[in-house]
């Protein structure tokens, strides 16, 4: 499998009772529809998705799927902290289309030899490309040498022990030096509010254009600084409010942002909007 483009890491919408906000969730994928993003990601931490129920993930998935834009690829985070729990959410992903899995490292898991064995043990059960999130270098580097093991997320270049293995880019603060140090993609929870800013540096890279895509980074830097550190999931979901998507509230504990945050916020997406 060869990825190639940007990725959204699919927020989750949610009403104000906590529910998952069905047809937000059409309102988004609609829109991202329309733009070039090379697909969804959908469930992963950025989507909350340690706070979502197994069935609520199963929901998810299948919502999405059937707005997507048969051209969009489809990705599902399904990493769970069990490797059986991985395992069946991963088969019904595929049953439903997804083309691979987006496994972030467990949160139970510290030890090296624990978190290769659960990879190991996933991409060995199940039938679509595995893409690993949240491990060192170190860890990237032997994983790559399973075959159903295919990319890992890193925003520096990852060595490669088969010709498939790919770095996937992550963060849209550092997105056209990942490209330049060798990134094929990118998987970006930034593009939920702000896509076609990233989707502008991945066009710069891809026909050279330096002085556009160092632009269009510069652009993206300070608005990025808050989504992927500052502020976090609340504050994403804030800027897709202001853009024209559907952000919503966070699902508890997270709380929404302060006043002085979404000031913030808001000033800081001012250029990137539409």
């Amino acid at each position: 499998m060869k990825l190639q483009g940007i990725f959204v890491a699919a927020t989750t919408p949610f009403d104000h009772n906590g529910e998952v906000y069905k047809i937000k969730v059409q309102h988004n994928v609609e829109k991202w529809n329309r733009t070039t993003l090379a697909g969804y990601v959908i469930a992963s931490s950025a989507g909350e998705g340690a706070l979502l129920a197994h069935a609520e993930k199963l929901a998810l998935w299948e919502l999405a799927a059937k707005h997507s834009d048969p051209e969009k690829i489809l990705i599902a985070a399904s990493g769970a902290e069990g490797v059986q729990e991985t395992v069946a959410l991963t088969r019904h992903a595929a049953e439903l289309g997804y083309k691979a899995a987006f496994i972030e490292a467990p949160r139970l898991y510290s030890h090296p030899e624990n978190l290769l064995a659960y990879y190991r043990a996933v991409a060995d059960r199940v039938s679509v490309p595995v893409i690993a999130a949240g491990i060192d270098a170190e860890i990237a580097a032997t994983l790559s040498l399973h075959p159903n093991i295919v990319a890992a997320m890193s925003d520096t270049p990852l060595p490669a022990a088969h010709a498939g293995f790919q770095t996937v880019a992550g963060s849209a603060g550092r997105l056209w030096s990942s490209l330049c140090a060798g990134a094929g993609s990118a998987i970006l929870a930034f593009a939920n509010a702000a896509p076609y800013a990233v989707i502008a540096i991945w066009e710069a890279y891809r026909t050279r254009e330096e002085d556009a895509g160092r632009d269009w980074q510069a652009r993206v830097a300070g608005p990025a600084a808050f989504v992927e550190g500052a502020y976090g999931i609340p504050s994403l979901k804030h800027a897709m409010d202001v853009n024209g998507y559907y952000g919503g509230p966070p699902r508890l504990p997270l709380t929404v942002p302060t006043h002085e945050a979404r000031r913030q916020i808001e000033e800081a997406f001012q250029d990137l909007r539409g």
